[in-house]
């Protein structure tokens, strides 16, 4: 099964959403990843995804069929993460709630770190680096 790649149109929603959030262009890859589609499937289907890193997380959004979308960050393999939902109909949504709850995520992790810890992105205003929370 040969799933359709991502349109010029939704590739340029996804650098859209990411300028507004980011207030930069953030370089998009298009990539594939292999994803089991139904819980009956026995075999990973591949997938076209899209997939970026920043601030020391990376995202991947997964294209499953005509407007459905799947997506997940991580910081490593054992800290991967996605929204509840298991899949989008709609990529805006896809990418905004996934950019929102990496945000919340991240603000908890950064609190969660021990006393003396260092951070491995700041999140202080001060910096350059910071970005405030996502309202949605």
């Amino acid at each position: 099964m040969s799933l359709p790649d991502f349109t010029d149109t939704e590739f340029q929603l996804v650098n859209q959403i990411l300028l507004e959030r980011y207030s930069r262009i953030v370089p998009l890859q298009a990539v594939e990843v292999e994803m089991l589609l139904s819980p009956e499937d026995k075999m990973p289907t591949p997938c076209p995804a899209l997939y970026w890193g920043e601030l020391g997380c990376e995202f991947v959004v997964a294209k499953t069929g005509a407007q459905r979308f799947r997506c997940q960050f991580f910081y490593s393999p054992s800290e991967i993460f996605g929204t509840g939902r298991d899949v989008y109909d709609n990529l805006g949504d896809c990418v905004t709630t996934l950019l929102k709850l990496q945000a919340d995520h991240h603000g908890t992790r950064s609190a969660a770190l021990p006393e003396g810890a260092t951070k491995q992105v700041p999140d202080s205003s001060d910096d350059e680096n910071y970005l405030p929370p996502i309202v949605i």
